[in-house]
């Protein structure tokens, strides 16, 4: 059973996509594999990139003091 991608951390989605990547990238796998895999790995490549977002997100809303250095946080609301 495969783990949802909402329950993988960034480090295991993008190494689980590594060997996706990996597995199509030879060209053996059947067909219907393929797809599975594909498909599989469309959701765990959307899952890094909302993380990598989410992140980004977090690096902006800190607040810089007037020498450019960070003087704190302020919340992020995410949309």
């Amino acid at each position: 059973m495969e783990t949802p991608t909402e329950d993988l951390s960034f480090e295991e989605a993008l190494k689980e996509l590594e060997t996706i990547v990996g597995q199509l990238e030879r060209g053996d796998t059947p067909l219907q594999q393929a797809i599975e895999l594909y498909e599989r790995g469309n959701k765990l490549r959307q899952r890094c990139s909302d993380r990598l977002d989410a992140a980004q997100a977090r690096i902006e809303a800190i607040r810089l003091d007037a020498e450019g250095k960070p003087a704190g946080v302020r919340p992020f609301a995410a949309g």
